[in-house]
């Protein structure tokens, strides 16, 4: 990839559960032009479906009418990600799940997509669009240096 010239994809998903592999797809593909590690390529991969499916279900509320757009930016040192929907968006992050009452079975095993995207990436923001509408998710994720 020309790290002088930032390079743009986009991709329109269907608000239908299982398009979100489309948008990892893609990412991958971009992260692994872009010269990231593998292991790197697979967080990436995990924080795009999940963005994707929360989108889908909580932004569009599964309504094929509706679609989901995937930007993926990339510069020389950094991708950037944006997964819009057009729901309202959300008030403040959600409280950290109890990782122990949902492995014991006391708490339902959904609602950790947020904190998931969050430990995987470098940056993640949530952004409500304006008058409620076009909502998105916010991803980045720097490529490593090699040592010199």
């Amino acid at each position: 990839m020309n790290a002088l010239k930032p390079t743009s994809v986009e991709v329109r998903l269907p608000s239908r559960l299982g398009y979100e592999k489309v948008a990892m797809s893609t990412a991958a593909a971009v992260a692994k032009l872009m010269g990231f590690r593998e292991d790197r390529v697979e967080d990436l991969k995990t924080a795009v479906a999940e963005a994707c499916i929360n989108a889908i279900e909580h932004g569009n509320r599964l309504n094929e009418g509706l679609s989901v757009g995937v930007v993926l930016s990339a510069d020389a040192d950094q991708l950037e990600v944006k997964v819009i929907d057009d729901g309202k968006g959300m008030k403040g992050l959600p409280r950290k799940p109890d990782m122990d009452r949902k492995m014991h079975g006391e708490e339902d095993p959904r609602g950790m997509g947020m904190f998931l995207i969050q430990a995987l990436v470098d940056e993640a923001e949530w952004v409500t669009g304006v008058n409620g509408k076009s909502s998105y998710v916010r991803l980045v994720i720097r490529l490593d240096k090699e040592p010199e």
